[in-house]
């Protein structure tokens, strides 16, 4: 016979396991609303919908559903795959995205153990916009601009944010996308770079009584900017989270008071 304390751990450690498979595999599409009092007027507003660290996770199809029709474009950040994803995942996941609208990406650290020549090729195939640093400017109906960059991965020391700079105008609008939330310690308030979207951290991924070495997800302020960091859509090492749960976005982008 199991002693009743034995079997009592074993059903909460069960019910836990259980718990965190489920935290880890949820396609919860949250939405935002970003407030900018320098967003240009013309565009009114723009809606991007958001998904980073998808690893080796299938991008469900309700998350695809609920964005049709309601974001412009898809943004990419980082970590489309890792080691071992089978080529023909990566290219149904983002065949899936370009559903929603035209895919922009920037690369993560775990993407560089992919066979690269075959996954340019894939970008190709599917006609994915790679933002390695560099960037591309998007046009309202009366000529104001928004520049969307992109930066290489920041953990590998293979981002050049003065190269995506270059590519820009001093006083416009600015986006920049980067896998790792660190590229903030670069950005300074000249550059109006208005916001950032991340990833990367998992949110911790497992986050015990609620403490973990990586950053949780969220929205902060840092001097002029807005640093975006999602939890990510899939996981890393074990398909587990705590705390932390999987997620992607539908950001809404307007004029309006700043978003504290």
């Amino acid at each position: 016979m199991i002693p009743i304390i034995l079997l009592i751990i074993l059903i909460i450690g069960l019910c836990l396991l259980l718990y965190m498979l489920r935290e880890a595999f949820l396609n919860d599409v949250v939405r935002h609303e970003l407030l900018f009092p320098d967003f240009p007027d013309s565009f009114g507003r723009i809606s991007i919908f958001f998904i980073s660290d998808i690893h080796k996770r299938t991008i469900s199809e309700k998350v695809i559903q609920i964005a049709i029709g309601n974001a412009d474009f898809v943004v990419v950040g980082g970590d489309l795959t890792e080691r071992n994803v089978p080529l023909q995942k990566v290219r149904s996941n983002l065949m899936k995205l370009r559903q929603i609208g035209p895919v922009y990406f920037v690369w993560g650290n775990n993407d560089y153990e992919a066979n690269l020549h075959q996954l340019h090729k894939v970008f190709q195939e599917t006609d994915i916009n790679v933002l390695d640093n560099s960037a591309v400017s998007l046009h309202s109906n009366q000529g104001e601009k928004i520049f969307l960059l992109g930066v290489d991965d920041v953990t590998l020391g293979r981002d050049r944010l003065e190269l995506a700079l270059d590519r820009t105008e001093a006083n416009h609008f600015k986006i920049l996308v980067s896998h790792s939330p660190d590229i903030i310690k670069k950005v300074g308030p000249k550059q109006n770079i208005r916001l950032i979207l991340s990833g990367h951290t998992h949110g911790g991924q497992i986050r015990l009584f609620g403490f973990s070495p990586e950053e949780k997800g969220g929205i902060k302020r840092v001097q002029k900017t807005l640093l975006f960091i999602s939890n990510g859509y899939g996981t890393t090492a074990i398909p587990l989270r705590l705390g932390a749960p999987a997620q992607c976005h539908l950001i809404t982008v307007r004029k309006g008071t700043d978003t504290p």
